[in-house]
């Protein structure tokens, strides 16, 4: 699963691939070890958190939250991240589903 239920709302594990040719959430894909991450891509460059701020604003609007309603809470550095949006699962449980498993 590439998402999980917390109290302050629902973590998403996320595979960033940075300053590619366009903002975009593709589909669901597994590493070796069989974990699952949505893979995302963002024009931004992996400077001073400016691909995390282009990543928070890309799941606000594909979920359709504010932006002040998502963080990335861990894997700043890294290409696979945790990004937390505080809200119910049942808001976003339909636009979860919609992604593409590879």
């Amino acid at each position: 699963m590439f998402y999980r239920e917390e109290k302050q709302g629902v973590s998403l594990f996320v595979r960033l691939t940075p300053k590619s040719s366009k903002d975009a959430i593709e589909a669901v894909v597994s590493d070796a070890e069989g974990r699952k991450y949505l893979l995302a891509r963002v024009r931004a460059v992996p400077e001073k958190g400016l691909a995390n701020k282009a990543l928070e604003k890309l799941v606000a609007k594909t979920f359709a939250v504010p932006v002040s309603q998502v963080e990335v809470v861990s894997g700043s550095t890294s290409r696979l991240k945790q990004v937390l949006l505080s809200c119910n699962l049942n808001e976003i449980r339909e636009k979860l589903e919609q992604f593409p498993v590879k």
